[in-house]
Formats: structure tokens, sequence, C-alpha cells
């Protein structure tokens, strides 16, 4: 009896654990993503479709570290 019990409690622990590793990365993974119209991601997504070069992808990046 006493080892069913233990290993029900083990069991109950485990599942703990499990769901607040689960909680934790699902309210982390969703911040790291930046916003669809975010300038940046915009460009990126351009320079991989093929619509701007490389020389303009660098030109307009440089533009927009810039502090004005």
């Amino acid at each position: 009896m006493r080892i069913v019990l233990l290993l029900f409690m083990i069991a109950v622990v485990v599942a703990v654990v499990l769901g607040v590793m689960l909680v934790a990365r699902t309210r982390s993974a969703t911040p790291l993503s930046p916003p669809a119209d975010d300038p940046r991601e915009i460009l990126k997504r351009r320079y991989a479709a093929g619509e701007i070069d490389e020389d303009e992808y660098l030109r307009r990046m440089s533009g927009l570290s810039q502090d004005w």
C-alpha cells in the first residue's frame, strides 16, 4: 500500500513540474517574436522574397538603426 501511495505522490510531483515548465515556456516564447508591422521585420521579409537586393537591405537596415 505504501508503494502505491509513494508512486502516486511521485506522479503528482512530476505532473506539476511538467505543467509549470510548459506554462513558463509558453509565456517566454510569446514576447520574443516582434510585431508583424515592425519595420525591420518588413525589411527582412522583402529581402527574403527577393524584392530588394543586399545593398538596399543593408542601406535601409543602417537607416533604421540610426538614432534621429
